[in-house]
């Protein structure tokens, strides 16, 4: 028998600590609150075309009962299947009726995202909310805090979350079967922001528009444009803006690739290397545009020591941006992953697959013991939890961190200069220039819920 490599021993001292808090979690006794595994919870859909499909089907062993959409065209797809439901086409008024509903799935652009869950909060709903959970750090800030005040069951839709890979990959990393990580990198060749007018020729999926269209076009049938556009500054329909993807682009709506793939690829490593706040974060690409995200950009994140784990930098790469280690040929290069760095080896990983590297090295390596066992679905899991099983994992506790992080490396690209962050008090030391971008104002008519 082969003997098994030192650079794949697996430190078993901390593993046996990952494996003993996540089996506390996980094999929890399902203590009820006012519901059993076996009923079935009145949900509400807010947002119930795009994602909101996902949502349909993720609960539709469930009852559904109440369907909100700006656009009624989805709002009567959705009938079609349960015309029993009650309809609504703005979330606020949903919720004069919030005695008919236990729960509530958010998936609505992300600008309206924190509205719609905050307000579902404030009614003692459980939220299962889309990527990115919020529009801005402040937002991810105050949900996370009240969610646990109010002990809901919460859930971001990051679905990778529940995937066996990602379960391997942070039970590798937690088992140390490549040594402490001092360095990370994500990556990702979607590039959702602004192009070059030869960029975009080339790609129809690169818009190229070089400022905010001045003329208006015709709102489609059905499309209740004011209400689309929520608490963001007000302007005539277009195109560029609808129907999505377009609005990721465009900061008033989205936050570009960083908030739509950094929720799912920087979520490896969040979770494999239990992050939370950045002391300093630093990006780099094309000077900031004012309206809209840009393609390739840069983001590094320093972190300090978390228990046993060492301080660890993390850098966030998308559209043309690569690790140099991809560009030199030391890795396979694969489009799109994550890679991390350490003492005894690498280990490369995306959404369906990852590896041990150098292969050699890790020939004979006896893989840890499963630690996180796969739901049904991300949405089981969240159901789960809101018939008091034990919580989801991507709840808001951890990913209104995440969002925060994803958040931050925007702001510090759109700042232009290295921030040093403290988190405690939500605010860069050094940039207070950064203040504006870290809380919105919200335009006349929409409130942050009482």
């Amino acid at each position: 028998m082969k003997s098994t490599p030192k650079s794949a021993l697996v430190s078993r001292r901390h593993f046996a600590k990952s494996a003993l808090a996540a089996s506390a979690l996980l094999g929890a006794p399902a203590f009820l609150r006012g519901q059993n595994l076996n009923s079935r919870l009145n949900v509400a859909i807010i947002g119930s075309g795009g994602r909101g499909a996902a949502s349909i089907k993720g609960c539709e062993a469930e009852n559904l009962v109440a369907f909100c959409d700006v656009n009624e065209l989805n709002l009567d797809k959705a009938a079609e299947k349960f015309p029993k439901a009650r309809k609504a086409v703005d979330f606020r008024k949903l919720f004069d009726h919030a005695k008919e509903f236990d729960a509530v799935c958010v998936s609505t652009c992300e600008h309206t995202h924190a509205l719609a869950t905050m307000l579902a909060l404030k009614h003692g709903k459980h939220v299962y909310c889309e990527k990115p959970l919020t529009h801005n750090i402040w937002e991810a800030r105050q949900i996370r805090e009240f969610a646990a005040k109010k002990k809901l069951a919460t859930q971001m839709g990051i679905q990778m979350h529940a995937t066996d890979n990602m379960r391997r990959v942070v039970e590798l990393i937690h088992a140390g079967a490549v040594g402490p990580v001092h360095e990370a990198h994500v990556w990702v060749s979607r590039a959702w922001g602004l192009q070059s007018k030869e960029a975009s020729d080339a790609n129809k999926d690169r818009v190229y528009v070089a400022e905010r269209p001045k003329e208006a076009m015709p709102v489609p049938a059905g499309l209740h444009w004011d209400l689309w556009l929520g608490p963001a500054p007000a302007r005539p329909y277009h195109e560029v803006y609808f129907p999505g993807p377009k609005w990721y682009r465009w900061w008033d709506f989205g936050s570009g690739t960083m908030s739509d793939l950094g929720s799912h690829w920087n979520d490896f490593a969040f979770w494999a290397l239990k992050l939370r706040a950045p002391l300093t974060i630093e990006a780099f690409g094309p000077p900031p545009h004012p309206e809209i995200a840009p393609a390739s950009m840069r983001a590094v994140y320093e972190y300090g020591p978390r228990g046993e784990m060492p301080a660890v930098k993390l850098t966030w790469h998308q559209g043309e941006e690569k690790p140099e280690i991809w560009k030199n040929g030391g890795i396979p290069q694969w489009q799109n992953g994550v890679l991390f760095i350490g003492a005894k080896g690498m280990l490369l990983a995306d959404y369906g697959k990852h590896v041990l590297l150098p292969e050699k090295n890790f020939a004979d390596f006896k893989r840890p013991p499963q630690v996180f066992p796969k739901p049904a679905s991300h949405h089981a899991e969240w159901i789960a939890a809101c018939k008091g099983g034990p919580a989801a994992l991507a709840n808001f506790d951890y990913s209104g961190w995440l969002t925060e992080a994803n958040h931050l490396g925007n702001v510090a690209y759109r700042v232009g200069k290295k921030l040093h962050w403290d988190a405690a008090k939500l605010r860069a030391t050094n940039a207070p220039e950064a203040d504006k971008l870290i809380k919105r104002v919200y335009r006349q008519g929409w409130d942050w819920p009482a």
